[in-house]
C-alpha cells in the first residue's frame, strides 16, 4: 500500500476475533512533529469514561507511521454494558496541553465485527458516524441494511447489497424463514405500504473478509423495485424502503424491520429517468438522503418547461462558476479599473451579498441619516435580493455587468467578509474592512490546522494573506481585537480601534416600544420571554466547498416540556449553515429566525442568550444580560478544529453546559434567583466592550470618509 491510498489518522482495516479487535491507523510525521507524548483512548460519549486503548507501531509506509491498536472487549464487557456509545482518540500532549482528535473510519462494511451477547441479547459493534468518525457502541438486537449498488432502468430500480444481524452469524438458536423489501410511499396524506420479494445470494467476500459462521455468506440481497400503478402525482411522491425478516428463534417464529436502508453514496447519483405513467409524462429521480444517506427514490410531474429552465440554470451556474468566465471577469475588472473613479461612490456588502446587516449596514444608515454626500448602492447576492426589496437602498446584483461597472471604478468598498480572490482592487479604491466579530476562534495565519472543504492549511492561510493585503482600513472593537487582527491577518495599514459600528443600535435603541415593534414584525408572542440559540458553524461538518451543515444538539422536546409555559427559543444560524429544519411539533415555541436581515434586532428581544464558540456573545454582552455556553463538543471544537485565543472555559461570561438537563436547571436558576451576574462578567466586559457608546459609526465615517 502507497501512501496516496492512506490517510492521516483514517483507519486501514479492522479486525475482530475471541472478541478482540485489531486496527491499523497510520499517522503522518508531521502530525507527530513536536508532540512530547501520544496515545489512543476510547471515550464514552456522554458519560466521558476514558479507556485506554494498547497500540504499538507495526511499520512505516512513506512518511506515515502505522500503529496497530487494541481492544479486548472481554477486559472491559461489564464497562461496555453499563454505557451506550465509544470513540476513538488519538491523543497528543504537548507543554502539559492536551490536544485530541477523533479517528476516522474506512466506511468499510464494519457492522460485521459485532459481538454478541446472548444473555442480555445485545450486540456489541463498530461502525461509521455520520461525520465519518470511529466509534462503537452496545445495543439490543436490530436488524440492519444498506444497498451497495443500485441502477434505474425506465420505471424499475434494480438494486443489491446486504443486511446484517450478528445473532444469525453469532449463535445457532437464530434461522432465517423470509425476507422481503417494505416500501412505503406517502398518498396525500396517508401512507401506503408495498411488498417486494428478495433474493438472498452468497457473498463470499464478506465471509473472507469477517470472521463469522457459515450463515455469513447468505448475507447477499437483491431485487427490483417496479413503480405501482394507481399513484396520485398531484403532489410529489417519496418512496422509503425498510427490510422485513422473518425468523426462528428456539422453535417461535418473529419478524423484525429494519430502520430506513441506507445506500452507498460513493456512486454516480442523482439518478433521473423521464418515465410515461397512466398516460403523463413523469420525473423519476433516485439518490441518498443529504445527511443520513438513506435511499431517496422520487417521484414527481414531468413539467417541460421547468426543466429546460433548470437545465439553462445549471447550465449558466456551471458557466458562471467556470474559470474561463472567472478570467473574463478578473481581466474586465482590471481594464475598468483604468477608468477615472467614481467619486464619492461607496459599495456596501455584509456576508457575501446575502443581508443587509452588521457594521456595513451601521455605518450605511449613519451616512444617509446624515446626509453625506455620497452614492451609496448595496451589492446583493441574486438569490437574497427579496431581502432587500423593502430597503431605502439601491441594491446592485453581485456579479452582474452593472456590479462590475460600479466595483471597477467605485471609490470605496464596505465589507464585513472577504471577497472572492479573484477581485483586483483598482488603485484609487480605498477598501475598508468592518470584520464581523471579537475573535474567540483563532483566526487565518494563526490557525494550526484547517478543516476546511476545497483547501488546505497553506493554501487557505496564503489566500486569506492575499486578500487582507487588499484592505486599506481595518475595523477593530478593542485593544485585544487589534493586537490578534494585527497578526492573524498580517495587516499592516491602518487599524481603526473604534467598537463596532453594528453595536450602536443595541446602545442607542435598547428601550421597551423598539423590543415589542420587533416582535410584533416577526410574527412572536409578547408575553413570552425569549431564548436566543445562536450557535456557530464546524470547520468540518460539510456538504462541500462553501456548503456547512449543523446538526442540532438540543433536545427540543424536552426544553418544551420544561419551559414552554413562559418561554420561546428563537434560532439563529450561522449564515454559513443556516438550513431549513424541521420544527414540526414544535410550532409556538422554537421559531427559526436564521434568515432575519440583522442579528441586532435579536439581541434586543432576546431576555437570554444560548449560543458556543459564536462571538455573538461578546455583542450581547453590551445588554447585560443572562447567557449560556452550550458547548456539548468543546474538547473535539477547542483541541481539533481552532482553538482559542484566551481560557475560554474560565473566563465565559456564564456558565458552560454540555446538556439539555444542564441548560434548563441553569434557566430554571435565574427564574428562582433572578439574573446575577457571572463571576467574571464585569471583567469581561471591562476587557471587551469599553468602546461601545453607541457612537462606533460616527468615529469610523470620520476616519475614513473624512
Amino acid at each position: 500500500m502507497t501512501s496516496n491510498k492512506i490517510k492521516n489518522n483514517k483507519l486501514i482495516h479492522i479486525t475482530m476475533k475471541n472478541n478482540y479487535y485489531v486496527m491499523a491507523v497510520p499517522l503522518k510525521e508531521s502530525f507527530l512533529e513536536g508532540v512530547d507524548e501520544y496515545y489512543f483512548t476510547l471515550e464514552e460519549r456522554y458519560t466521558e469514561e476514558i479507556i485506554p486503548i494498547q497500540s504499538k507501531i507495526i511499520k512505516t509506509i512513506e512518511d506515515y507511521t502505522v500503529f496497530q491498536l487494541a481492544i479486548p472487549f472481554n477486559e472491559w464487557k461489564q464497562t461496555f454494558l453499563e454505557n451506550d456509545i465509544w470513540d476513538l482518540y488519538i491523543n497528543r500532549e504537548k507543554d502539559e496541553e492536551n490536544k485530541r482528535r477523533r479517528v476516522k473510519s474506512n466506511y468499510d462494511n464494519i457492522r460485521f465485527l459485532s459481538i454478541v451477547l446472548p444473555e442480555q441479547e445485545k450486540m456489541f459493534y463498530p461502525f461509521t458516524t455520520k461525520k465519518g468518525k470511529l466509534s462503537f457502541r452496545i445495543n439490543e438486537y436490530f436488524l440492519y441494511s444498506k444497498l451497495e449498488n443500485v441502477s434505474l432502468s425506465t420505471d424499475t430500480l434494480s438494486f443489491s447489497g446486504y443486511f446484517n444481524f450478528p445473532p444469525l452469524y453469532k449463535t445457532n438458536d437464530y434461522q432465517v424463514k423470509g425476507m422481503k423489501l417494505i416500501v412505503t410511499a406517502n398518498k396525500d396524506e396517508d401512507e401506503m405500504e408495498m411488498e417486494v420479494p428478495i433474493e438472498q445470494f452468497k457473498r463470499e467476500d464478506l465471509n473472507d473478509r469477517y470472521e463469522g459462521n457459515g450463515q455469513l455468506t447468505e448475507s447477499g440481497i437483491k431485487g427490483n423495485f417496479t413503480i405501482p400503478q394507481g399513484l396520485d402525482l398531484e403532489k410529489k411522491v417519496f418512496f422509503k424502503f425498510y427490510l422485513e425478516m422473518t425468523y426462528l428463534h428456539n422453535n417461535e417464529s418473529m419478524t423484525i424491520r429494519s430502520t430506513r436502508i441506507r445506500l452507498n453514496h460513493f456512486g454516480d447519483f442523482p439518478m433521473k429517468n423521464i418515465i410515461t405513467y397512466q398516460g403523463d409524462k413523469i420525473k423519476v429521480l433516485v439518490k441518498p438522503t443529504r445527511d443520513s444517506k438513506y435511499l431517496s427514490f422520487q417521484m414527481s410531474r414531468y413539467n417541460l418547461k421547468n426543466e429546460v429552465i433548470q437545465k439553462a440554470r445549471n447550465k449558466w451556474v456551471e458557466i458562471r462558476r467556470g474559470s474561463a468566465l472567472k478570467k473574463a471577469y478578473k481581466v474586465a475588472f482590471y481594464l475598468l479599473g483604468k477608468f477615472p473613479v467614481k467619486k464619492n461612490t461607496i459599495m456596501f456588502e455584509s456576508f457575501l451579498g446575502k443581508q443587509f446587516s452588521d457594521s456595513p449596514r451601521a455605518i450605511y444608515e449613519y451616512m444617509a441619516h446624515n446626509n453625506f454626500d455620497y452614492h451609496m448602492f448595496w451589492s446583493v447576492d441574486r438569490r437574497h435580493m427579496k431581502y432587500f426589496e423593502d430597503k431605502d437602498v439601491v441594491s446592485v446584483r453581485r456579479f452582474s455587468i452593472k456590479w462590475l461597472l460600479l466595483m471597477a471604478r467605485a471609490e470605496y468598498w464596505v465589507s464585513n467578509s472577504r471577497l472572492p480572490l479573484w477581485i483586483p482592487k483598482p488603485n484609487h479604491t480605498t477598501y475598508l474592512q468592518t470584520w464581523h466579530g471579537t475573535p474567540l476562534k483563532r483566526l487565518a495565519a494563526d490557525m494550526d490546522e484547517v478543516h476546511m472543504p476545497g483547501t488546505n492549511t497553506k493554501k487557505y492561510k496564503e489566500n486569506f494573506i492575499k486578500e487582507s493585503s487588499k484592505w486599506d482600513h481595518l475595523i477593530s472593537p478593542n485593544a485585544y481585537s487589534t493586537e490578534i487582527f494585527r497578526r492573524a491577518f498580517q495587516f499592516d495599514r491602518e487599524m481603526i480601534e473604534s467598537g463596532y459600528p453594528r453595536n450602536d443600535f443595541l446602545i442607542n435603541s435598547n428601550d421597551e416600544m423598539t423590543i415589542n415593534e420587533i416582535k410584533r414584525r416577526t410574527n412572536l408572542p409578547e408575553d413570552k420571554k425569549v431564548i436566543l440559540y445562536a450557535p456557530t458553524w464546524r470547520d468540518n461538518q460539510f456538504y462541500g466547498k462553501g456548503k456547512y451543515r449543523f446538526n442540532l444538539q438540543m433536545d427540543l422536546e424536552q426544553m418544551q416540556e420544561e419551559l414552554g409555559n413562559e418561554y420561546i427559543v428563537v434560532l439563529r444560524l450561522h449564515y454559513l449553515v443556516a438550513e431549513n429544519i424541521d420544527l414540526s411539533g414544535f410550532e409556538g415555541f422554537v421559531y427559526d429566525l436564521s434568515f432575519h436581515e440583522d442579528i441586532r434586532e435579536l439581541y434586543l428581544i432576546a431576555d437570554m442568550l444560548i449560543t458556543d464558540y459564536s462571538s455573538v456573545f461578546f455583542d450581547y454582552a453590551n445588554l447585560k444580560r443572562p447567557m449560556l455556553f452550550y458547548v456539548y463538543d468543546i474538547d473535539e471544537y477547542r483541541d481539533s478544529l481552532r482553538g482559542f485565543y484566551f481560557d475560554f472555559e474560565a473566563k465565559a461570561p456564564g456558565p458552560l453546559v454540555k446538556t439539555t438537563e444542564e441548560i434548563i436547571n441553569e434557566i430554571k436558576k435565574i427564574d428562582k434567583n433572578g439574573f446575577i451576574p457571572y463571576g467574571t462578567t464585569e471583567a469581561f466586559y471591562e476587557k471587551f466592550c469599553y468602546l461601545e457608546d453607541g457612537n462606533a459609526s460616527e468615529r469610523v465615517v470620520k476616519e475614513v470618509f473624512k
